[in-house]
């Protein structure tokens, strides 16, 4: 409410009396103040949604009990008692291990397809557009066949395909450099050896460094207008360091007792160590948050003035990182049965964890000469009662692995493809007939100017299709894919307890879509315009 309000001034150089009139603002009402109608929104949103799960939560367990259903841990602990087809262990001891493999081999097939949806659905789309007809047509027509198909009706029709291949026989037995049967596809690889570990330090300090020739090489561009090949120059260094690194990987050995005492410490320090150190990470981390988004708002006059949603958003921060600092103390002192018969708190878990990790990592430091990388070669055998079946050299790609590999990859692909083509067209083309102007080909004009500026168009979308690769996976399940999901069916088959194994599946999937996330968000802040 405006109430006007006048007062009379004399004035400085004569008697007049002048009458200024000045607006008073009142504040309005509680009930229709903007901010408190808002802050009172939230709170009672959030406090609905804790009410909703603790009602359904406190049903589940009355549904539970009535049916003589139990709802525990302790089959993560307990014998799996069933095989897994693929994975880093086919005979895990517990139901925990049993969820690890399958979480690896989902793992497995999200990293590798999309690294391998972005480069084919980068090169499809850059083909859509090509001048050359038959290059174009086959882009179009790859695209609007993968697309318009349901994925789990290429995934059986790859499933089918790789199972329909010729048997294995006796004429097959012996070394191969690559072996394709109904068995799966088998081919000579490289693993790593005795000296893998010491020389990857090489090569990791190798990125380092090439990290920094590339940026000389590309100021020492700008300064002087000529080619200066940075990534030639970055490729090289870390090649450099890899064969250097080859011969002297052995003079890092001392490194194993470096391991060895790090993983010794942290095994004996007290487990509310643990505690204490996720609660501090917790707050500090929320601390940093915070200090980072007053930052984002500073002005050159000072700090500008905060939003009801700013304001909110910095008190939701500050208690994320007590309720994490609240869980590491209330989980931390949970007891868990392990394999073994031992009962250790979950902060025993996890110190151990990261002291085990050191200690092999101790083991893998001998500082022994010899390569660290070895090639092997896949090896067809006959087994048992005859049977003939791939070795346990090489690398085997199982058909259910190849078919949803391949399905997931090729259907993602086509998504990629056209969000390539699309941030293509946004770029404006008088970037196109300027390269050409000065004289560039395709090739270079595409890679040094329209694709670097397009992938700002084109990152987003294409972080939905990595997640939505990375969630598909789970259809592998319809192939007998050995996946989280798959896995996860089969314990909920020996034990019955449903629900947690779901929880199970929610929290890997949500954590997996997180990480994918935030390394997208990354890279999208990196490639935005910085504005003046």
């Amino acid at each position: 409410m405006v109430w006007p309000v006048e007062r009379e001034n004399k004035a400085a150089g004569g008697g007049a009396d002048t009458a200024v009139s000045t607006q008073q603002h009142a504040r309005p009402p509680v009930w229709r103040n903007v901010s408190v109608i808002k802050w009172v929104a939230q709170v009672l949103a959030l406090v609905v949604v804790l009410a909703l799960f603790w009602l359904l939560g406190s049903e589940a367990a009355k549904n539970f009990s009535n049916s003589g259903i139990s709802f525990g841990w302790d089959w993560l602990s307990d014998p799996f008692g069933v095989n897994i087809r693929e994975g880093i262990d086919v005979n895990p001891d517990s139901g925990a291990r049993a969820l690890v493999v399958g979480a690896v081999n989902t793992l497995r097939v999200a990293i590798s397809g999309i690294i391998a949806a972005t480069i084919l659905g980068t090169i499809i789309g850059v083909a859509r557009l090509s001048r050359n007809w038959i290059v174009n047509k086959l882009a179009t027509v790859y695209i609007e066949i993968i697309r318009n198909i349901p994925l789990l009706v290429q995934i059986f029709f790859w499933s089918a395909l790789a199972i329909g291949l010729a048997e294995l026989t006796q004429d097959d037995v012996g070394e191969h450099f690559f072996k394709a049967s109904n068995k799966g596809f088998a081919s000579a690889w490289l693993f790593p050896s005795t000296g893998f570990w010491p020389w990857l330090i090489f090569v990791l300090v190798g990125l380092i460094v090439a990290r920094y020739v590339a940026r000389w090489r590309t100021r020492l561009m700008e300064e002087t207008g000529k080619e200066a090949y940075s990534l030639t120059y970055a490729f090289g260094t870390v090649v450099a360091f890899g064969i250097v690194g080859w011969f002297l990987h052995p003079i890092l050995g001392f490194l194993s007792s470096v391991w060895e005492a790090i993983g010794d410490f942290i095994g004996g320090l007290p487990s509310a160590t643990v505690s204490i150190i996720i609660a501090v990470a917790g707050i500090l981390g929320a601390a940093w948050w915070i200090r980072q988004f007053f930052e984002s708002r500073r002005t050159p006059a000072g700090f500008g003035k905060l939003t009801d949603d700013d304001i909110f958003r910095v008190i939701f921060a500050g208690l994320v990182g007590l309720f994490i600092a609240f869980i590491a103390f209330a989980l931390g002192g949970a007891t868990i049965e392990t394999p073994g018969g031992d009962v250790l708190t979950v902060a025993e878990l996890i110190r151990n964890g990261f002291a085990n990790a050191f200690h092999w990592l101790a083991d893998k430091f001998t500082g022994e000469a010899g390569g660290p990388l070895e090639f092997s070669k896949p090896v067809v055998e006959v087994r048992g009662a005859g049977f003939t079946q791939f070795g346990t050299t090489g690398i085997i790609i199982t058909p259910p692995f190849f078919a949803v590999w391949v399905g997931v990859t090729l259907y993602t692909a086509s998504f990629i493809a056209e969000i390539v083509r699309g941030g293509i067209l946004a770029v404006s083309k008088g970037q196109t007939e300027a390269a050409q102007a000065v004289g560039l080909r395709r090739s270079q004009y595409l890679r040094l100017i329209i694709l670097p500026q397009a992938f700002r168009i084109i990152l987003p979308p294409m972080g939905n299709q990595y997640l939505n690769l990375a969630k598909n996976t789970s259809l592998g399940l319809a192939v007998a894919f050995a996946d989280i999901v798959a896995v996860g069916f089969t314990a909920i088959n020996q034990t019955g307890q449903a629900l947690p194994i779901v929880l199970v599946w929610m929290a890997f999937f949500v954590t997996l879509s997180l990480v994918i996330s935030g390394i997208v968000n990354y890279y999208n802040r990196k490639l935005k315009l910085v504005e003046r």
